[in-house]
């Protein structure tokens, strides 16, 4: 027996089908868009507006920016509204369900470093990099107390609580935190994934540190890196 089309037709504008039943293949016609979901990963801490998105994706013009969040507030994965005075700007904010996908960016985030060509010296914005955090973590190295840690990256800061738990990340003001980093998204990358020494990453002038360096010493070694892929020859 065929299966009836429960739901409507979808707009003109978003006839792009696979003529595919497969979960998979719906997924690429909601976030397959280029630059559709590193968005959606820049929303994935708290509302945006249209200029703090294109200045964390600055490949990305703003023509394709405009389409891109069009297209996934018509998908229902982000709406946007304005906030109240005085700052009255418009953002842009990730629906529960547009949130739901987080576990899927970080599981494609795992499978994809592996590949040979991965570089973690390449840059990156700062939801990238928390974002990592959040996938990366190794709980069974986290054996510590309960920290509150802090980071401030190109004008934007985030608040992370750490336990055995995971990692619980936010925007928010660096205050009570155990230690706070300030330097950009690929500074404090390289103490973490590059192995650059904490000392010289400090005396360049590339990161400044507050508050306590021996868990600072711990916390960068809590986010390994798989082993590559071999390819076969």
């Amino acid at each position: 027996m065929k299966l009836e089309k429960v739901t409507g037709e979808l707009p003109s504008k978003k006839r792009r089908w696979y003529d595919d039943a497969c979960g998979t293949a719906m997924a690429l016609e909601l976030i397959g868009e280029r630059w559709a979901l590193m968005v959606v990963r820049e929303l994935m801490f708290g509302p945006r507006r249209f200029g703090d998105i294109r200045f964390a994706l600055p490949g990305l013009s703003a023509n394709i920016l405009t389409q891109r969040l069009e297209g996934l507030e018509e998908s229902g994965i982000l709406i946007k509204r304005r906030l109240p005075p005085p700052v009255s700007a418009q953002v842009y904010e990730l629906t529960p369900w547009g949130h739901d996908i987080e576990p899927i960016i970080k599981e494609m985030g795992r499978w994809a470093i592996r590949s040979p060509e991965h570089d973690p010296s390449q840059s990156l914005s700062a939801a990238s990099l928390m974002m990592s955090f959040r996938t990366m973590l190794r709980p069974d190295r986290a054996h510590l107390p309960v920290r509150r840690l802090g980071f401030v990256m190109d004008g934007d800061s985030f608040v992370g609580v750490l336990d055995v738990g995971g990692f619980d990340i936010g925007r928010g003001p660096t205050v009570d935190c155990d230690f706070v980093l300030t330097g950009s998204p690929v500074a404090i990358a390289s103490i973490v994934y590059g192995g650059r020494p904490i000392a010289d990453a400090e005396s360049s002038g590339d990161l400044k540190i507050e508050g306590n360096r021996d868990y600072l010493e711990t916390f960068v070694t809590l986010f390994p890196l798989p082993p590559k892929v071999v390819r076969a020859d």
